[in-house]
């Protein structure tokens, strides 16, 4: 660490934002004062595509997913993570 960083006390949020829009934390930290971390719990980024499949294919896809009591939409996002799996 290369010198200790005062943070002051705030009577407010505009006060706090001027001042850690002024700070440079590079005069207070070093790369080797950092730890590893690990967020395990936080869910990908996911995003919508529109996806054209023959009205009989989304049809047993929905009833397979019925019969396994899961959303369509999941069964689907595991195959599709199966295929890929599979190829690599």
């Amino acid at each position: 660490m290369k010198k200790q960083l005062n943070v002051p006390k705030f009577r407010n949020e505009a006060q706090e934002r001027a001042f850690w829009a002024k700070a440079n934390l590079a005069e207070f930290f070093e790369a080797s004062d950092f730890e590893h971390a690990s967020f395990s719990n936080l869910k990908p980024s996911s995003h919508a595509i529109s996806l054209r499949i023959p009205d009989y294919l989304l049809l047993r896809i929905k009833e397979h997913a019925n019969e396994l009591n899961v959303p369509y939409q999941s069964l689907i996002k595991k195959y599709i993570a199966q295929g890929v799996l599979k190829e690599s």
